[in-house]
């Protein structure tokens, strides 16, 4: 039998309920901009500068479902007091014909206690590598919270007017710390198997759809490896994508990769910037980067679509439409990706280089991402997520 051909990436597409003008999604980076949990100016600018470039939808990123389940304080947070701003920002991009996402979720033990004023969350005790503090075991009271935190989030984007939801179940964020076998020592239903492990996170994807059903495309940003020893690793992610895409919870399934608490550079590739890094700390802690942060901040070797073997494994599991997150820098990744059987692909930093990069892409496929991978973006979240190539202005 003939193959059908693969899908244009640049033509209109569908996810889920919502029309999509391509398949090009510009992934969650977090933006650095938001102020006391509510949206600003710059953010709406900066998603607006990308759905002008031509992706046919932009993630906001990263907003918590709960106080206690931020990065730091000014990061936002799903309540009424945010849905002005977040009206404004939705009808700012939809303006320039692109669909919004965002992505919603609770940072668990990458929470900053510190800068919250509230204790961190975690399948068990544990002291935090990152900010020094205890995070707080996380009783079933609080995942019932949580979980309903999660519904009530997605209910208020659809009256904000966001197009989709991305739940976030990676990096090591509490639902990906549930999965995690290094994290998730617990003995009750929610640890020791991986279904039990999974059990959270499925009850969160399950409560988004009932509350949202069909007003919203759902995805959510999945773990396949965590890249770090006795982490959760994708013989379980193949599983659990399965498991999703049996519930009828998601509309797609984004895969990434890597660990913010443990071992962040994993899902970046590229160079660690390390001096840059230990510049945007404080005076008290940039000593200790540059002296211990090699540890944490290692260098992996950057190549075009560098998420693909593994995301070809889940591919080859489930029916259910994927977006291939990594290394996505050109017309030629973008086919590969639609070959491979994915149906969108997301990007981040070749867009921070370059917000435009779509529009130039269909002028041109043959358009290069300028894009060098030095990861010198990273740090610069602490003020306001850039690339620090571009003049700022």
């Amino acid at each position: 039998m003939t193959q059908p051909a693969p899908p244009d990436v640049l033509a209109p597409a569908r996810l889920g309920p919502v029309a999509l003008r391509n398949r090009v999604i510009k992934a969650a980076t977090f933006e650095g901009v938001s102020r006391k949990g509510l949206v600003t100016d710059e953010l709406i600018d900066f998603h607006v500068r990308h759905a002008a470039g031509g992706v046919g939808m932009t993630t906001v990123a990263y907003c918590a479902v709960a106080p206690e389940g931020r990065t730091t304080r000014h990061q936002i947070l799903w309540r009424p007091e945010a849905l002005p701003g977040l009206r404004r920002l939705t009808e700012a991009v939809h303006a320039e014909g692109a669909a919004i996402s965002a992505q919603i979720g609770h940072a668990g033990p990458v929470g900053n206690p510190r800068s919250t004023g509230l204790p961190a969350l975690g399948p068990g005790r544990r002291l935090s590598a990152l900010s020094g503090a205890l995070i707080r075991r996380a009783g079933r009271a609080d995942l019932t919270r949580i979980v309903q935190a999660h519904a009530d989030a997605a209910t208020m984007a659809i009256e904000a007017g966001f197009d989709a939801v991305e739940i976030h179940l990676g990096h090591n964020y509490l639902a990906s710390a549930f999965l995690s076998p290094r994290l998730n020592h617990r003995t009750d239903e929610y640890g020791g198997s991986p279904e039990n492990r999974a059990r959270f996170a499925r009850d969160i994807a399950r409560a988004v759809r009932d509350a949202a059903g069909d007003r919203l495309a759902i995805l959510a940003k999945l773990n396949m490896d965590d890249g770090v020893p006795g982490g959760f690793w994708l013989d379980e992610a193949i599983q659990v994508a399965r498991w999703l895409e049996a519930d009828g919870s998601l509309d797609a399934l984004e895969l990434t990769a890597g660990s913010s608490l443990l071992n962040p550079m994993y899902l970046f590739k590229g160079d660690a910037p390390l001096r840059e890094f230990a510049a945007a700390m404080p005076r008290p802690v940039r000593l200790g980067v540059r002296l211990f942060g090699g540890r944490m901040l290692r260098s992996y070797p950057y190549r075009d679509a560098y998420l693909l073997e593994h995301a070809r494994q889940v591919r080859a599991a489930v029916r259910m439409p994927l977006v291939l997150l990594g290394g996505v820098t050109g017309k030629p990744v973008m086919d590969l990706a639609m070959r491979e059987g994915f149906q969108f692909v997301a990007m981040a930093r070749a867009l921070l280089r370059e917000p435009d990069l779509i529009n130039r892409i269909r002028a041109d496929a043959g358009v290069t991402s300028l894009c060098i991978h030095c990861n010198k973006c990273m740090p610069s979240i602490y003020r306001g997520t850039r690339c620090v190539l571009v003049p700022a202005g």
